[in-house]
């Protein structure tokens, strides 16, 4: 051995057993730190969900095989919230909006609390509550207990938004922009936009929906329209909308994108919903183009539309309104859009699917807005924000657009084309998950038969895939919203282009809807997939503020979870039932609840 100083070493004997006395260390600790390992490993595979999924899904086991010891939970009892949390959105909640800044009202949008300002309490019902009336009655009327809210009703009398009479909301049909009712609105519409009337525009978006007159005339015509509307000052659209059994989200264009991917809607329509299309760069039309598909229309009715005849109602000058409307028709052009048809009040515009328009504003240096480089994908939509340019449409994108795909009701069991970029998308695979849907879906009717009867109008699918629950329920009188995981493969492309509509969503977070709005919430392995982010009570506990009093759940899961879903459901006074799948295999059952009705016991009912 040779030292630094060159000199040969004396002791080399010394040297070569030190090494070799280290040597027998490491691998000594190195075989204690794997025995440690193994220990943490094996308790580990009793409570996290990833390892039951192995267990559970990958091999179909007989009654005869052993299987994983369940999951337990202690038995709890979830207190009653206060009667001022019947209307509680836990992240849009305007007890929490003077912690957020003004600027373009992002104070509206999700703000969820932390964990530990979590609510772990159940939301009661207003005083009075009665079951909803059931579709398609409920599109004209609702009890005025259910949602106790006159302020539209006096602030909007006019116009005939809604009308109280009894114990009831009447809804005539009214609109700012439709003093002639929504079917004649809408009438004038289609004429403007023949596409409506075969079966091309199937989806469409209402931004600032009001009570979602629009929305529900569509439904009688094919088409399915989500209505949008922000929590403010008009206390209760979404909640209205989704009372009487029209589609509807909790949701603003501000500063984030809304949670939709790219080139989803065939339609998006706009009636004085009093956003500022010109302001700000024209940046919330930019998300319009970005939902929409190409080929697809966005509808203007109100100002600066018609100004010429208008203007004297709207508070302002002939030139201001002429300026405005200049100012829109410049910003819609440099972002591909072309005037498709106008006549009184209603003006039309066509998202152009021509790639030379795009490609003309990507030589150009200086247009604005300019075309967006590929740093975030287009169907990012989950807290992203938005961005100043224009959404180019992808060769495969072109194929999903309007007149590309087949007219509805044919798009429900076509392949899209945005199929093929799901890992390991195919049109095989989609034609395999609808049949294994239709086979669920007929077992289910027999285990919950009000499901296909007008007891049940909105409905959830908590954790979809292609939309194949909903398409089994296509003939029955519900809608579906389909729920994409924001933690999964991005399959909601697939959905829209078949003629559903759905949102992202991360189950950590409260949905953005109100209380008491849905009939069924129908959930899919989402604890096997997910529950290693956030802790199942707190799902359940999500679960229970949307749902319907006396409405329904439907939770498919590993057998492993089963018992500690039944201890809390029977903690948040759910009424259950373990069923046996379509297959009856030992790994996976189905837990069918229904939620009671319960008044406060600071109330009377």
């Amino acid at each position: 051995m040779v030292m630094k100083n060159g000199k040969q070493s004396s002791q080399p004997e010394k040297g070569s057993s030190r090494i070799l006395s280290l040597t027998v260390l490491f691998i000594a600790l190195c075989g204690f730190s794997f025995y440690l390992g193994g220990i943490f490993c094996s308790e580990r595979d009793k409570i996290e969900a990833k390892d039951v999924t192995s267990t559970t899904t990958k091999v179909v086991a007989s009654p005869k095989e052993p299987t994983v010891s369940p999951l337990q939970v202690k038995s709890v009892s979830f207190p009653e919230c206060g009667s001022e949390f019947q209307d509680y959105t836990p992240c849009t909640d305007p007890k929490r909006w003077k912690r957020y800044g003004v600027h373009r009202l992002s104070f509206l949008e999700r703000h969820c609390p932390p964990v530990y300002e979590k609510n772990e309490c159940l939301i009661p019902p207003p005083d009075g509550y009665k079951p909803p009336i059931r579709w398609p009655k409920s599109r004209e009327q609702c009890w005025y207990k259910n949602v106790p809210y006159d302020w539209i009703n006096k602030q909007k009398s006019n116009q005939h938004w809604l009308k109280k009479e009894g114990d009831k909301f009447h809804f005539p049909g009214g609109g700012t922009m439709f003093p002639r009712g929504v079917s004649h609105y809408v009438d004038q519409m289609q004429d403007l936009i023949p596409e409506m009337k075969d079966g091309t525009v199937r989806t469409a978006i209402d931004t600032g929906c009001g009570v979602a007159s629009w929305g529900g005339d569509l439904l009688d015509r094919g088409i399915l329209s989500l209505s949008l509307a922000p929590r403010d000052n008009h206390e209760a659209q979404v909640q209205f909308a989704l009372e009487r059994g029209i589609p509807a989200i909790l949701g603003i264009i501000s500063t984030q994108r809304l949670p939709f991917p790219s080139n989803a809607f065939d339609m998006a329509h706009c009636s004085r919903c009093l956003i500022p299309w010109t302001e700000f760069g024209g940046i919330y039309l930019l998300e319009i183009h970005r939902i929409v598909r190409p080929g697809g229309f966005w509808v203007l009715s109100g100002p600066p539309v018609n100004y010429n005849r208008r203007w004297r109602g709207w508070n302002t000058t002939m030139e201001e309104q002429k300026s405005d409307y200049d100012k829109l028709q410049s910003l819609l052009t440099s972002m591909c859009f072309k005037k498709y048809a106008q006549k009184d009040d209603i003006a039309v515009w066509q998202k152009l699917s021509d790639k030379s328009c795009y490609d003309k504003i990507a030589k150009n240096m200086e247009a604005y807005p300019p075309k967006c480089d590929d740093s975030i994908e287009p169907d990012s939509a989950w807290y992203t924000p938005l961005r100043p340019c224009v959404v180019a449409p992808t060769p495969r994108v072109k194929k999903s657009g309007l007149g590309s795909i087949p007219k509805w009701p044919e798009r429900l069991n076509v392949a899209p084309g945005r199929i093929f970029d799901v890992h390991g998308g195919s049109a095989a695979g989609l034609k395999h998950d609808d049949g294994k849907w239709k086979n669920r879906v007929k077992h289910y009717k027999k285990v919950l038969p009000v499901l296909g009867t007008d007891k049940i109008r909105n409905v959830m699918d908590m954790n979809t895939v292609y939309g194949g629950f909903a398409a089994a329920l296509v003939k029955d009188p519900v809608w579906v919203m389909n729920v994409v995981s924001s933690y999964s493969a991005n399959t909601l492309p697939v959905v829209f282009d078949r003629g559903l509509i759905g949102t992202y969503h991360d189950w950590c977070e409260a949905f953005s809807t109100y209380p008491r709005t849905y009939d069924l919430l129908h959930l899919d392995s989402l604890f096997t997939l997910e529950s290693q982010r956030c802790e199942m009570k707190y799902v359940l506990l999500e679960m229970d503020r949307i749902l319907r009093p006396s409405g329904y759940v439907i939770i498919r899961e590993s057998s492993y979870f089963m018992d500690a879903i039944t201890t809390l459901a029977k903690g948040m006074r759910w009424s259950c039932r373990r069923e046996e799948t379509e297959y009856a295999v030992e790994s996976e059952k189905i837990l069918v609840c229904q939620k009671k009705l319960w008044f406060s016991s600071n109330q009377t009912s």
